[in-house]
């Protein structure tokens, strides 16, 4: 299969479906994201997509072997991506164990998933393409080697049940649906992994490299005498004639598909000491570290290329990159994208058999960083982000548009190397890199320009910048003085920015209320002035207000619609800014923040606390002000993705939770073991604020709710200090 020069791989599509069990209990990801009720066929058909991984599952359309399936939904999704000329693969089992009347190991599973499989197909006669099951090899491993999920084994023989009788129920499938439509093909989906190690695990790593084609060698009847894992196979008691069918009945697929992830390629190191934090496993004669081989110098070739021409040598059958996906900050899953469909074009323009790239989940995913096996878990976006409740296009969704209809992609972004091909990706590197940053602050990349360089937001979002990857210009008021339109046009002729952050302002919410004139001139004549000149230059522009744009009456946390009424002179600057802009330059990016905490700067209530606390000194604190305290590397690189995805108007920005003052002083005390004895609960009126202020200014949000819950921050933020003390110990 040879591709011509010019040959650009094909764009795809695919939702995150799983449908696993662990124990009694299944976890839908399309029911937790909400997708059985949200209208999300045009965001698809606006991609630009040529095939549509989609689900058609199992467990959801017959969960009781009785069940009278009820089609209804799936029909119109399909029968819509048909009108609009979008050829679905349908997947009939992902990551799953059956419906609860069967599971993995039952010998009846086959049989049973076929029947399911014939169903489908003869409601269906015009789907050409299927994955019958997705990822067996991964999804033995998980549930039957591992035991995270149904059936929960930890042996071999039952990691090879498993997977032979999914590899079973392909084969018999594809029978069942080519006997109602002979031109159907079978797009086989499979962990597109590679394991290194060291010289003492060197066998292991040779294992686990020889199993990774399991599922391939198996349908396409490789799998006997000589292979190089026939002796562990046979090895154990397996039912009489399993490996014969195969030889028997092979089905090679018609596209081998291949899922690709960062942490796909692991390293074997028995150097455990190396690895303090992680924990150690083994095989039973070597103890060892796996780990994402990305995190260490590896010192061989590594990447989707490498495993991909190591696939097309071994198959030499069409292929395509089914799963192309990265959790991260948003111009890193530009970036990934852009390595993964580079590499593929570069590979099918040198002869190699790549058909397309799959952009996966398309509306994020749920819960992995607890491996399914829990409720709840961390959303990661996609292509689509669904934290708002329906589909938010973000710049993925616009690189991926310009993929899918031919145009070559303008994202200044892409410019820069991905976080997995930058020295700070290592585990032994803790900070960037001086080379790095240099890099980031030549000019020669068209910079985000920062106003604010010797504030606590300004250094969070020179520091973030860093290590995002983000060239950037961090400048002073003598650099820049934002009350000055000489001074703002000649830094925007310098620099040239791509966007302005102004993370600059007056600050001292009691002082305010004499110094009213100033107050002003840096909330909200020099920030509009600056924001109008980015205006007239087409750059993009974000601004901060506060919560104390509200008088705290409302009695529960405030969204972004709701009704403005500053009680001092800080929040009406603030809310100036906000009414003055946004009406003459609505595509500006307005962040509404409260109560700062961070591990960076010594200017925040959680630090002041805990300095006072050391010193034996006593703690007044409001105990009838209620607010949201904000993780400062929570907020910056939230509203660095919202910048990136060009959104405009007003955004809240905090962490989940509302809190008392002397909540949040009472948590410092016990999180670092000081004498709360020493905190003094009060009343607001009796704190001699000098300016008024809401007693409930806790926020929300209407639009999306992007930061972690306040816990989830709490969190991090101590097990940074103490790690902090630790080192200092050392």
């Amino acid at each position: 299969m040879e591709q011509d020069r010019n040959y650009k791989p094909e764009l795809w599509g695919g939702i995150e479906c799983t449908i696993n069990r662990v124990r009694s209990r299944f976890f839908d990801q399309l029911e937790a994201a909400g997708l059985y009720t949200t209208s999300f066929k045009d965001e698809i058909a606006s991609l630009g997509l040529r095939r549509l991984r989609f689900p058609v599952l199992w467990e959801r359309h017959q969960p009781e072997r009785s069940t009278d399936i009820d089609w209804s939904w799936t029909q119109g999704q399909l029968e819509f991506f048909r009108d609009q000329r979008i050829d679905v693969i349908a997947g009939l089992v992902h990551h799953g164990s059956g419906p609860s009347f069967t599971n993995l190991l039952d010998p009846d599973f086959p049989e049973l998933l076929a029947e399911y499989a014939g169903k489908v197909a003869t409601q269906f006669p015009w789907l050409r393409y299927y994955t019958p099951v997705n990822e067996p090899l991964t999804t033995a491993r998980f549930s039957a080697l591992y035991g995270l999920w149904y059936p929960h084994r930890t042996d071999d023989r039952s990691f090879l049940l498993a997977l032979l009788h999914q590899l079973k129920g392909v084969v018999l499938s594809m029978q069942a649906i080519r006997a109602v439509n002979p031109e159907a093909q079978l797009v086989q989906t499979e962990d597109l992994g590679k394991t290194y190690s060291t010289e003492r695990l060197a066998y292991q790593a040779q294992f686990e490299n020889e199993r990774r084609w399991l599922t391939y060698d198996v349908l396409c009847g490789r799998l006997r005498e000589g292979h190089p894992l026939w002796n562990y196979v046979t090895r154990f008691d397996l039912p009489q004639g399993l490996l014969e069918f195969f030889q028997e009945h092979p089905c090679q697929p018609d596209t081998f598909g291949f899922n690709y992830y960062v942490t796909s390629e692991r390293f074997l190191d028995h150097d455990t000491k190396k690895y303090a934090p992680l924990k150690a496993g083994g095989n039973g004669r070597h103890r060892y570290v796996d780990v994402e081989a990305v995190r260490v110098p590896v010192d061989e070739p590594t990447g989707v290329s490498v495993l991909l021409e190591e696939a097309w040598e071994r198959y030499r059958r069409p292929m395509a990159v089914t799963e192309c996906h990265l959790h991260c900050t948003r111009e890193e899953q530009l970036r990934w994208f852009q390595y993964i469909y580079g590499s593929c074009q570069a590979l099918a323009e040198r002869g190699v058999g790549i058909q397309a790239v799959t952009a996966w989940a398309l509306f994020g995913s749920r819960g992995w960083n607890r491996l399914l096996t829990q409720p709840g878990g961390d959303y990661e976006p996609g292509v689509f982000d669904l934290r708002g409740g329906t589909p938010r296009a973000t710049a993925l969704t616009r690189y991926v548009q310009s993929l899918g209809s031919g145009t070559p992609p303008d994202n200044f972004l892409l410019n820069q190397a991905g976080w997995w091909q930058r020295e700070m990706r290592y585990l032994d590197a803790c900070v960037v890199p001086a080379t790095e940053i240099r890099a980031a602050q030549t000019g020669q990349e068209q910079p985000l320009l920062i106003i604010g360089k010797r504030g606590t937001l300004g250094q969070a979002f020179a520091r973030i910048c860093q290590v995002r990857g983000l060239p950037y210009r961090i400048l002073s008021r003598q650099e820049c003085d934002i009350s000055s339109a000489p001074s703002v046009a000649a830094a925007l002729e310098l620099y040239q920015p791509w966007a302005v952050v102004n993370a600059a302002g007056y600050v001292r919410v009691d002082d305010a209320e004499r110094e009213t004139e100033a107050c002003l001139r840096d909330n909200f004549e020099g920030p509009l002035q600056l924001g109008l000149a980015c205006r007239d230059r087409g750059i993009r522009y974000m601004a901060f207000s506060s919560d104390l744009v509200f008088d705290g009456t409302k009695g529960s946390a405030y969204v972004e619609s709701d009704a403005a009424r500053p009680l001092n002179c800080y929040g009406r600057s603030k809310h100036l800014l906000e009414q003055a802009l946004l009406a003459r330059y609505p595509q500006a990016l307005i962040i509404r923040t409260s109560a700062f905490f961070g591990p960076w700067d010594q200017y925040n209530f959680f630090h002041w606390v805990q300095m006072s606390l050391e010193a034996a000194n006593p703690v007044p604190v409001a105990d009838d002000m209620i607010v949201s305290p904000t993780y400062v590397p929570d907020l910056v690189n939230a509203a660095l993705d919202l910048l990136i995805d060009a959104e405009g108007g007003l955004w809240h920005l905090a962490n989940g939770g509302a809190f008392r003052w002397s909540e949040l002083a009472y948590m410092v005390a016990e999180k670092l073991d000081l004498d709360k004895s020493l905190i003094r609960p009060q009343p607001a009126a009796h704190m001699n604020y000098a300016a008024a202020r809401p007693l409930h200014s806790a926020l929300g949000s209407e639009k999306a709710p992007l930061l972690p819950d306040a816990p989830n921050a709490f969190h991090r933020y101590f097990a940074e200090k103490i790690r902090s003390v630790e080192l200092l110990d050392q």
